[in-house]
């Protein structure tokens, strides 16, 4: 087939998703392959002569133009893997010619357009796991009928992975697994230390409800689903992994079950994940968990609602931007917005969505496309959950379909670390509606879903490091607290943009304790200045809610609160104690979501040893009345139903 470069194929793929397939509608299994079809043929034509590298446009990521080509062709082999695996090799020939052809050039020394090597640039040590797995699923149709000259040379541009130990101690431990148990499988170089290793790397990770942090430090985001599960699922079905897997499949299935659990209520009625954690720009990536756990058989959600939290998902982004015009996957969240991207993004880093289409590698036949459709925690009724590991509480409302996190244990960071906040960690919550502001002010000076102490000069202080106090269900409500040890930093010169938060000069400014009191789509938050530094002299304690961003924002102050609203969302700050100066605050270009973001806020004078009181919504209104509360030894929080609830603090 020849291809020009033109969107006209992927626009062709695209209208197959037909009208009966409504917004309101689950996408069928026909929808998503549409959809992969149209994402696949919109990259062709930005392939190399030889088919190796797919260097789509834009400006080069930050590991240069080699990289994005590889990128591009493996991110986008992927994608088709499952597409082949799916349909067992059967009408798919143009793509199992395309990427065979790819793969003969890339390992070919002597190529105009072969591949970078994993001992030549670690991303390619990345890149290589999603070359070995497809190799591994596909194997009968390009594994198999690859030439004996090019299938020697896979193995040997696969084998520096071997012995490696340059590897970052995190999710990438998986990439080496799988490129070690694919040469196992083909006679190649491999090590039983190695996969050893990596598997009680693995273990160290793992937290209480099948939580699984990305590292030693407290890094909870969507890897924990798109890698730190996916890869356990998948490389149990990988030829050999068996004996090398000793006999823990069923305990990586168990925490997954566990961890869907809460997964499940993460997504929101219109099928947007969380706006939470690095990577942001893979995008529907966050709907592969919920096919693993279609592929692992977990016991506890059902097929049908893991299909519809998945395919919701991939719908959610197909209907907001994704793919642009041209049929790519662009820098962003919706449309495109480079500032999400991390140093390490170049324009093949998005097409790592294609593991939230996993699912189209299960055939026709297989029992998910058949299983009754489930609706979503949040579709059916209001949700309250806590997951303790990151010390969240996660709160999904039926009757605007939002679902929001309250956070008291996620920082990326270690416990007593003095680093920046990161926005897309250490905020205190996040929502599947809202973005956390990412300019360059956001990372230096917290804003939105902050208690922060100002600087005489105006900057906010960070509370990375913080202490985890408890996250706990209490009757109807559910509350975490956290103990920050507030701090305010001068950046350093360079920064290492992969998703923590900055570096710099610590200036210690005191210490502050926060609690959530958390029902529906109100947090009631209390906010203690427990110490101050002596030379520290904070100007101010300011308290910021929910970012609201679009093209414009409606915004309101009054004596006791202020509002922001836009595109049907509504954030809301309520002065519980007095003396607080509400206000909005803005910024221009800080979020993925529109050009102007809003922030209503509440400034009181500092007094230490003393509770500020604030209520903090998000909804897809303005509430109608607001919480109140009584504080004599024990918190007594008044709800706007007139519900009383009762509660002690630790």
């Amino acid at each position: 087939m020849a291809f020009e470069r033109t969107s006209e194929a992927a626009k062709e793929h695209r209208s197959e998703v037909t009208e009966e397939h409504r917004a309101d509608a689950e996408w069928t299994r026909a929808d998503l392959l549409a959809y992969a079809d149209g994402l696949l043929a919109a990259v062709r034509p930005w392939a190399s002569e030889n088919g190796a590298r797919i260097t789509l446009p834009g400006a080069s990521g930050g590991y240069g133009v080699d990289v994005d080509g590889l990128e591009g062709f493996v991110r986008t082999f992927l994608l088709a893997g499952f597409r082949i695996a799916g349909a067992r090799g059967e009408g798919v020939e143009d793509l199992i010619d395309f990427y065979s052809r790819g793969i003969v050039a890339g390992v070919d020394p002597e190529s105009t357009d072969r591949w970078v090597r994993p001992d030549e640039h670690g991303q390619a040590k990345v890149e290589a796991a999603s070359i070995a797995l497809i190799l591994d699923m596909t194997r009968p149709w390009i594994w198999d009928r690859l030439d004996a000259i090019t299938r020697e040379r896979v193995i040997d541009y696969l084998s520096p992975i071997v012995g490696d130990e340059t590897y970052p101690a995190n999710n990438w431990l998986w990439f080496r697994v799988v490129v070690e148990t694919f040469l196992r499988s083909v006679g190649g170089p491999w090590s039983q230390a190695d996969i050893d290793d990596d598997l009680a790397r693995h273990d160290s990770f793992l937290r209480e409800g099948g939580w699984i942090s990305d590292g030693d430090e407290r890094a909870y985001d969507h890897y924990v689903g798109w890698a730190l599960h996916l890869y356990p699922v998948l490389w149990a079905r990988m030829q050999g992994a068996t004996e090398l897997a000793n006999g823990r499949t069923a305990g990586d299935i168990a925490r997954l079950d566990a961890f869907l659990q809460d997964a499940i209520a993460m997504v929101g009625a219109d099928g947007s994940p969380l706006i939470q954690g690095r990577s942001l720009v893979y995008r529907f990536a966050a709907a592969a968990p919920y096919w693993a756990g279609v592929i692992a058989e977990v016991p506890s959600v059902p097929a049908g609602q893991l299909r519809r939290a998945a395919s919701g998902i991939v719908r959610h982004f197909a209907a907001n931007g994704a793919p642009n015009a041209d049929g790519l996957l662009d820098l962003g969240w919706h449309g495109e917005w480079r500032r999400l991207a991390q140093n390490y993004s170049g324009t093949g880093s998005p097409y790592w969505a294609a593991k939230g289409l996993l699912g189209i590698a299960l055939p026709e036949d297989h029992p998910v496309w058949s299983a009754p459709s489930v609706p979503l925690p949040v579709e059916t009724a209001d949700t309250l959950r806590v997951a303790v590991a990151p010390a969240w509480i996660i709160s999904a409302t039926v009757d605007d379909g939002i679902v929001r996190v309250v956070n008291h244990g996620a920082d990326h960071a270690h416990p007593g670390d003095l680093v920046g906040d990161s926005p897309l960690y250490a905020r205190l919550g996040y929502s599947t509606v809202t973005s956390p502001l990412l300019n360059g002010d956001a990372w230096a000076e917290p804003l939105e879903q902050s208690a922060a102490l100002l600087h005489a000069d105006g900057r906010a202080s960070h509370r990375a490091g913080m202490r985890t106090l408890g996250v706990r269900l209490d009757g109807d409500v559910a509350i975490a607290g956290s103990t920050a040890t507030a701090h305010w930093i001068a950046p350093a010169a360079t920064q290492t943009r992969h998703g923590s938060g900055i570096v710099g000069d610590v200036e210690i400014a005191g210490t502050v304790t926060t609690w959530s009191i958390v029902r529906g789509a109100w947090e009631v938050r209390l906010v203690r200045v427990d110490t101050v530094e002596a030379d520290a002299a904070p100007a101010a304690l300011r308290i910021g809610g929910w970012a609201i961003a679009a093209d414009a924002t409606d915004d309101a102050v009054s004596d006791d609160g202020a509002t922001a609203a836009a595109r049907g969302r509504c954030s809301t700050i309520v002065a519980l104690t007095s003396g607080g100066t509400p206000a909005v605050e803005t910024r221009q270009d800080a979020s993925p979501l529109g050009d102007a973001a809003s922030v209503p806020v509440i400034t009181h004078p500092v007094a230490m040893g003393e509770w500020i009181v604030t209520a903090v919504h998000l909804s897809d209104r303005a509430p109608a009345s607001a919480p109140s509360v009584r504080i004599d030894g024990d918190i007594a929080v008044t709800w706007p139903d007139s519900t009383v609830t009762e509660h002690r603090l630790a």
